[in-house]
């Protein structure tokens, strides 16, 4: 599988970064997917049919079934406040630290403690939009004294492949967000 880099975006989100031992192996691919977590694999579903979801209520609008998608949106936000309950139960605040940038290759953030280049970690990182987290493992490729703090970033070694086009359409969204808001700084 040949690497890809993909542009990353300055957002704050959370993400638990769990160091492993030197001696540890990561997984195989299959292991790594048979050992995430059910809730991790639930919030990807769901994002997915949240696709389906903006697809049905275009149609919908488009033959004026208000009531109908007042239903379906409601719907959805009772299962995402179930999801986001399910997923708070994963994260562990001992590993609790806010994104400084993050992109589809790889993530950067700030801790209290270094850790040193080639560091192996256990990564789950919990999106806004699309609502979903991400379970994956990575490897520390910079560690650099910010402030009185540490800016670590991490590249993702074990990532599902519907996991890397949530981390793309997190960071378009975020952009595109970020490019509105300019825009509408420059228009006042």
């Amino acid at each position: 599988m040949p690497e890809q880099e993909y542009f990353t975006v300055h957002h704050k989100m959370t993400v638990n970064v769990e160091p492993l031992e030197s001696s540890v192996v990561l997984p195989s691919f299959d292991r790594f997917e048979n050992e995430i977590p059910a809730p991790f694999l639930v919030a990807s579903e769901f994002s997915h049919l949240d696709l389906l979801n903006d697809s049905a209520r275009s149609e919908l609008k488009n033959n004026d079934f208000k009531h109908v998608i007042e239903l379906l949106d409601t719907q959805n936000a009772k299962l995402n406040l179930l999801l986001t309950f399910m997923l708070s139960q994963q994260d562990n605040e001992a590993y609790r630290h806010q994104t400084l940038s993050f992109g589809a290759s790889l993530f950067s953030y700030l801790a209290d403690e270094a850790l040193g280049v080639g560091t192996k970690v256990r990564i789950k990182l919990f999106l806004d939009h699309p609502a979903a987290a991400i379970y994956s493992y990575g490897h520390v490729i910079e560690s650099e004294q910010h402030e009185e703090q540490h800016k670590i970033t991490v590249k993702y070694d074990l990532l599902r492949d519907l996991d890397e086009d949530l981390l793309i359409k997190a960071a378009l969204y975020q952009q595109q967000k970020m490019l509105r808001q300019r825009s509408l700084n420059r228009d006042k």
